[in-house]
């Protein structure tokens, strides 16, 4: 799946006009890409480092080292698994290598079709239900990797 090139919105111009000079802009930048596309497109990346003189590769560096910021955009299904404790040591880790194997994609990877992205995330506060995978907002507790199956089908009968 190619990427779409995204134009920057003049709302953004703005917002970057705003921070231009400011200490720690290139992460309010980064946040306010991310808000208005879902990830933070390339051709978008390279509009920032132009209008703020920061060479690529540090936009870069910032993006890959915080787990927040995305490079490709969310499947239209996001599968979020805990990684928090209750859910790591009750075989999240597992659910999440399974989420993996089944759709073909790593973390924070979208399957070719669009339909499912993948990402580990920290505590969802449902400890309770350990392992939780959480798709789009629906909480599935109580996991086991068998459950994966039901819940990828679940999804692509939805479309």
């Amino acid at each position: 799946m190619s990427e779409k090139i995204e134009t920057m919105t003049p709302e953004l111009k703005a917002f970057i006009e705003e921070w231009k000079a400011k200490p720690g802009n290139l992460i309010m930048v980064l946040h306010r890409v991310q808000q208005t596309y879902g990830y933070i497109p390339r051709s978008i990346a390279i509009d920032i480092s132009e209008m703020l003189g920061v060479p690529l590769a540090k936009i870069y560096g910032v993006v890959t080292f915080y787990n927040f910021f995305r490079l490709q955009k969310a499947g239209k299904y996001n599968v979020q698994v805990c990684l928090g404790t209750a859910c790591y040591l009750r075989g999240g880790d597992d659910i999440i290598k399974e989420f993996e194997r089944q759709l073909g994609v790593g973390l924070n990877a979208t399957t070719p079709d669009g339909l499912f992205s993948v990402e580990a995330v920290r505590c969802l506060g449902c400890c309770g239900l350990a392992p939780v995978a959480v798709v789009n907002g629906e909480v599935h507790g109580k996991l086991e990797t068998k459950d994966v199956t039901r819940i990828i089908e679940q999804y692509r009968k939805m479309g």
